[in-house]
């Protein structure tokens, strides 16, 4: 039956498929130490579910397997050296920088569709039974299923690692009442490297394996829905939604792999964008720019917001007149909340160096 999985999963774009079953006691204390912590920040969604994220039977009851899935979800022309490409793209202070996963389309809309084909297979082969699909979209501890069913080990910047594959990719699940054979962990192979922990530029990997979301670039860009604290506002640079530093510094992503799936190709807009042009839309514009985009569910007015905060990061480094000018043009329309970062932006001028 693994054989059969793997072979309908290769079809649908899949990259690996394993099987865990659905003992994660493991994971409870280390799931309540990070909430207790207060790691989560304003994601209460990770706390209302209590431990149902550790117990699969109690979060889809009849549980009794759970089939994982590695998605890889580079662009199919990503080329060697992608990620020195990065690196001179966050060295820009002009230029925007969105993290890889989110330059195509929804990887919500892409896993979750083919992940039922999947089910839809093996339903035909086997006869109806019990599931439910997830892909970052329900209490679901992804990671550790998928290091449980061996698709990778968990890497010190908290996401799963593949020899042959880094981390670049997504992770998805199948909730099962059959009870399928698992496949194993692997051993971890990150040895004695730092690199991801050192290289987070607002130290959100606070030691290995422990990710304090509140400094996370990632969730200050995307989940936080208040002010990006000030102290955290400069080492966020051109980066305008999520973060890949950790995974671009990972020895192991020189091994990641190109998705075979056209879905995940960078649109135009995302290519090689420039602060000002992004600046430049309207609400109309970000809408149908990011139409079955994962960028859109944060809506415009965030958007303007973590673009004012790379504004403001680009005019302390160019003193650009046409970026200063553009933020005050936008000064009487815009949010209280944008207004706000706008005013931190043109703060940053040069001139008034000392003022934020």
């Amino acid at each position: 039956m693994l054989a059969q999985l793997r072979g309908w999963g290769r079809e649908l774009g899949f990259s690996q498929i394993g099987v865990a079953d659905i003992d994660l006691a493991s994971a409870e204390a280390p799931l309540l130490a990070w909430l207790d912590d207060g790691f989560h920040g304003a994601m209460d969604y990770m706390a209302s579910h209590g431990l149902k994220r550790a117990r699969p039977a109690e979060l889809v009851p009849g549980t009794l397997s759970v089939v994982t899935a590695r998605l890889d979800y580079l662009p199919r022309a990503t080329a060697s050296g992608w990620q020195a490409l990065e690196w001179q793209r966050l060295g820009d202070a002009e230029e925007a920088t969105v993290a890889l996963y989110a330059r195509g389309r929804d990887y919500h809309k892409v896993s979750r569709g083919r992940l039922q084909q999947l089910a839809d297979r093996l339903a035909k082969a086997i006869g109806p039974f019990g599931h439910r699909v997830f892909t970052d979209s329900a209490p679901v501890l992804e990671v550790e299923l998928a290091t449980k069913s061996g698709l990778g080990w968990r890497g010190k910047h908290t996401l799963a690692l593949d020899r042959e594959a880094g981390s670049m990719f997504f992770l998805g699940e199948i909730y099962v009442d059959l009870a399928l054979p698992s496949t194993p962990p692997l051993e971890p192979h990150c040895g004695t490297c730092t690199a991801c922990i050192d290289v987070c530029p607002t130290q959100a990997i606070v030691g290995p394996y422990r990710l304090d979301a509140r400094r996370c670039i990632s969730y200050l860009t995307i989940e936080l829905k208040d002010a990006i604290p000030v102290e955290f506002r400069a080492a966020i640079g051109n980066r305008i939604y999520g973060c890949d530093d950790c995974q671009l510094v990972c020895p192991w992503n020189k091994y990641a792999k190109a998705s075979p799936l056209a879905d995940f190709d960078a649109r135009p807009a995302f290519d090689d964008p420039r602060l000002l042009d992004l600046w430049a839309w309207d609400e109309a514009a970000f809408l149908q720019r990011t139409e079955g985009s994962a960028i859109r569910r944060i809506g415009f007015e965030r958007w303007q917001r973590n673009l004012a905060v790379a504004l403001g990061n680009a005019l302390r480094a160019t003193g650009s007149e046409a970026m200063a000018a553009a933020l005050r043009a936008r000064l009487a329309e815009a949010s209280p909340l944008v207004r706000e970062h706008i005013a931190w932006a043109l703060a940053q001028i040069p001139a008034a160096a000392g003022t934020d």
